[in-house]
């Protein structure tokens, strides 16, 4: 039986807060080496993303320098851990994956009006929506010219996530289809537009360190499932995490409209009859231009049983990424990516 001092949950908090190197313990010659290829990634990302005419060029740099975790590469290099994780194919995977989410970062903020991203304004707040997204696109770019220089197979697996990444955009803008559940489409949703790519992470670490090609399944099922826990620990981060640990207004998805989870239960909720859940939704209802207008729907939303059901949500799809693991061999891999999934529901920015 495992002790609970050592459960994936105990080490992600004996860790602390993901940063880009601290996927595996502090101090321990796997987070060592991490942190060394992690470096090597931030070089090839640097010279991707350069470019010769000065806007493009700043353009291009400016989500990259405002930093972020990079859990995607950081997953790429974890999972080559099953193969030779040495081999350069790895790190160029890594970029270009990081690329990739990179690339849709600019073409979300568009999408939603985001006024902050990680901390720093959101691209078309400075340049404007044409330059953020045609800048978006000068990243899937060379996102592609990383994938192509690895072969056909990379071709292929950024053309199927790239697919499912604009199919989750889409079907998120348009909304369910009449008669479809709200909350079954919302899931799909975010298996599409988060749970994708970082499943491709875990598949291409693999592939690129020649790793058991019969592991591709369960670290597919594995990224799906923690996507779509780290998408629904997101969603309650914006309704009812700290802005300055975030970087952005909190309840910025109630502002735009953007149905959530924790949203969803609760207008499923005041459908059924429940006072506090009706009351919460004329909140949402109302303009929201105004700082009072949402601090106050947002503070009936947390207050409702909806945000504490999609946090339990949340906490299953993470349980489920670890139940997929039991086919990979036991090891520090395996330890890292169960602790993780548990550090994605916990984390709070």
């Amino acid at each position: 039986m495992t002790k609970a001092a050592d459960t994936p949950a105990a080490r992600s908090r004996d860790r602390g807060p993901l940063t880009p190197g601290s996927f595996a313990a502090a101090g321990s010659g796997l987070a060592e080496e991490l942190a060394e290829r992690l470096g090597d990634v931030e070089e090839i990302l640097e010279t991707a993303v350069a470019q010769a005419d000065h806007l493009a060029d700043e353009a291009s740099h400016h989500l990259l320098a405002a930093g972020g975790k990079r859990v995607r590469p950081m997953l790429v290099l974890l999972t080559a851990q099953l193969g030779d994780g040495s081999r350069p194919e790895v790190r160029s995977a890594a970029a270009a994956v990081e690329l990739i989410h990179l690339a849709t970062l600019y073409h979300d903020d568009v999408m939603d009006d985001a006024p902050l991203r990680r901390g720093a304004p959101a691209a078309q707040h400075v340049w404007g929506n044409s330059v953020a997204i045609l800048t978006g696109d000068l990243l899937f770019a060379r996102a592609s010219l990383l994938s192509a220089q690895l072969g056909v197979e990379a071709v292929r697996l950024q053309a199927e996530t790239f697919e499912r990444l604009v199919l989750g955009q889409l079907a998120e803008f348009s909304g369910p289809p009449a008669g479809a559940d709200p909350i079954e489409h919302y899931l799909r949703v975010l298996a599409d537009k988060t749970g994708s790519l970082i499943a491709a992470a875990g598949e291409f670490g693999l592939i690129y360190s020649n790793g058991p090609r019969e592991l591709i399944g369960p670290l597919r099922d594995f990224g799906e499932r923690v996507g779509i826990a780290f998408q629904l620990a997101d969603d309650l981060i914006d309704l009812a995490g700290d802005g300055a640990k975030t970087g952005k207004t909190p309840g910025t998805d109630l502002r735009e409209g953007v149905p959530t989870l924790p949203v969803l239960y609760a207008r499923r909720a005041a459908a059924a009859g429940d006072a506090q859940a009706a009351q919460a939704i004329v909140l949402l209802d109302e303009d929201l231009s105004s700082d009072a207008a949402l601090e106050a729907a947002r503070r009936a939303v947390v207050a409702l049983p909806a945000t504490a059901q999609a946090a339990a949500e949340a906490r299953r799809w993470a349980a489920e990424a670890v139940e997929a693991l039991a086919a990979l061999p036991a090891g520090a891999v395996r330890d890292e990516l169960e602790a993780f999934a548990a550090s994605v529901v916990e984390r709070v920015a």
